[in-house]
């Protein structure tokens, strides 16, 4: 056991250590008054809740280590099957929370699938483009699991949960453009891409409400949000604006928001970024983003010293699934773009999320033990 966690990347691991207690203890402070207020328990219960999946995400990620990528084939096939069924059922038997049917609901806890197909996602690539790593200049063999990720982008979509769909389409396309292949392929992806994108703003404009849900089309109504406060999409960035200008550079102090007082909805979870602000301070959001940073370079630097193209895949898709959430929930909050329910990692309370993300980072780690391996045995 010493000897494989000696070979794990120690600077990432401290990184993720610090982001996610960093991340539980603004939870807390963000959720104590939704806590008491919105579910009427006691004031660290969401707390408590998200304190626990990280705990288990622990353990997993733990067990990973000792997993070799080499039994991520089979494995993935079966995860991405279970996936595929836990997200029909979902369609078919799901119960509607916040508009959307995404939760499996057990005891006081929830689970969210599409958050682990991400990641199974992720695993499956990287398992067929190493065994087919002979074959990509084959067009067919090398759009195959694009083919699984839009039916992993449909069945979420219809949940509906259009964030989630996008970053599954986004982390797919991303890992396709990372492969060693011919150029023209990847322009005639490109090409595709871009008609596709067309598509889609016409298909908006001609049948958007049909299409859409009336949630999601007044959340492409964005600008000028304050002028919008009586709005869901202009009250929500509102407040997150006002809790950031409250903050200034050094913050209110930590637990002393006033905007977590129900002036900003879901301010545990797709608005923390906005109450880190004001009760620590633009200069520890800053830091956030360096620490985002820092954890991203680890992470790519892992997939480039690998010399097996399935695991360099698995850690690139780690470093773009990261990268993909923390940009779109960033440019929803600061009113660049529509808001789409997505959590930012670390800090956002989302127990799913959490827990996956603790299994993303694992696979990682298990690469660059491979990675320390291979080199050794060389």
């Amino acid at each position: 056991m010493k000897k494989v966690l000696s070979k794990i990347d120690k600077p990432l691991f401290l990184a993720m250590m610090i982001s996610f207690i960093f991340g539980l203890i603004m939870i807390f402070s963000a959720s104590t008054i939704v806590s008491f207020v919105g579910f009427n328990k006691e004031p660290y219960y969401i707390f408590i809740k998200q304190a626990l999946f990280l705990i288990v995400g622990l353990i997993a990620f733990f067990i990973i280590l000792f997993i070799p990528t080499k039994k991520y084939n089979n494995l993935s096939k079966f995860l991405l099957i279970t996936v595929i069924i836990a997200l029909i059922g979902l369609i078919v038997y799901g119960e509607l929370t916040n508009n959307a049917k995404s939760w499996y609901y057990i005891g006081p806890f929830s689970l969210q699938p599409s958050e682990f197909a991400k990641t199974i996602l992720i695993m499956f690539m990287g398992s067929y483009y190493y065994k087919n790593r002979k074959n990509l200049d084959n067009q067919f063999v090398i759009i195959k699991p694009l083919f699984v990720a839009f039916l992993l982008f449909a069945l979420v979509f219809l949940q509906p949960d259009l964030g989630t769909a996008i970053i599954i389409a986004a982390i797919s396309f991303l890992i396709f453009f990372s492969l060693p292949i011919k150029k023209n392929y990847k322009t005639n992806m490109l090409i595709l891409l871009l008609i596709m994108a067309l598509m889609a703003v016409g298909l908006y404009f001609v049948a958007g409400k049909k299409i859409l849900t009336t949630t999601q089309l007044n959340r492409f109504n964005f600008l000028e949000p304050c002028q919008r406060y009586s709005e869901d999409t202009g009250y929500q960035v509102c407040n997150g604006y006002i809790a950031i200008n409250n903050g200034g550079l050094f913050g209110v102090g930590l637990g002393n928001s006033t905007q977590k007082y129900l002036y900003l909805p879901e301010a545990h979870t797709d608005f923390i970024f906005p109450i880190v602000i004001e009760e620590l301070g633009a200069i520890t959001g800053i830091l956030v983003i360096l620490m985002y940073v820092f954890i991203l370079y680890r992470i790519l630097k892992i997939s480039r010293k690998s010399n097996h193209l399935g695991n360099s895949i698995i850690a690139y898709g780690v470093g773009a699934y990261i990268f993909c959430h923390i940009v779109i929930n960033l440019i929803g909050i600061l009113g660049l773009g529509p808001m789409t329910g997505v959590p930012l990692p670390f800090l956002s309370y989302g127990g799913s999320f959490a827990l996956n993300l603790m299994v993303a980072f694992g696979l990682v780690q298990r690469v660059e033990i491979e990675n320390k391996l291979s080199r050794k045995n060389n």
